[in-house]
């Protein structure tokens, strides 16, 4: 049975059962007739007469906006980062918290795609469409420093170690 299906079960259950008691001026008779809770006759009623039947549809527990969702901006750019560069999850990750300064967990990535229908990438898409630039300079050592301690130890023979 499907949600919308379970969702319109009850309708017709919870309006003849307030018609019921409307008609016939009992709620005692009309609870014992459908088998409801006289607190449940109580809750349909008032709901229905502040929203009508539509108030009486089942509907989910939660919040339509999570507080916590990611926003709208972070999820255009992840599905750019796959579509235009095939970049996987991980990737994603690393390349909006570095160059965008976003932190976004892969987990939600991974939501993100298959909630927009790219959970594989193309089978002919190569293996990094997103280059980064090599580091190659002509004089090795160009961005490094070392620093080199010299320590000088006697043996007990009085001749001297050096140590690097």
């Amino acid at each position: 049975m499907s949600k919308e299906a379970r969702a319109y079960m009850w309708l017709p259950r919870k309006v003849a059962a307030l018609e019921f008691a409307n008609e016939h001026g009992n709620i005692v008779w009309a609870c014992r007739t459908f088998s409801v809770a006289r607190s449940s006759f109580y809750r349909w009623k008032a709901i229905y007469e502040r929203q009508g039947e539509e108030g009486l549809k089942h509907r989910k527990p939660i919040a339509k906006d999570h507080p916590r969702r990611v926003p709208e901006q972070v999820v255009e750019r992840v599905l750019e980062l796959r579509t235009k560069y095939h970049l996987g999850q991980q990737r994603i990750v690393w390349y909006l918290e570095r160059y965008h300064g976003i932190r976004i967990g892969q987990s939600s990535v991974h939501r993100i795609l298959i909630r927009n229908g790219l959970r594989k990438l193309p089978a002919k898409a190569g293996r990094r469409a997103l280059h980064t630039r090599r580091y190659a300079k002509r004089v090795p050592g160009h961005h490094i420093q070392m620093d080199v301690k010299v320590v000088d130890f006697s043996s007990g023979e009085g001749s001297r170690i050096r140590r690097y």
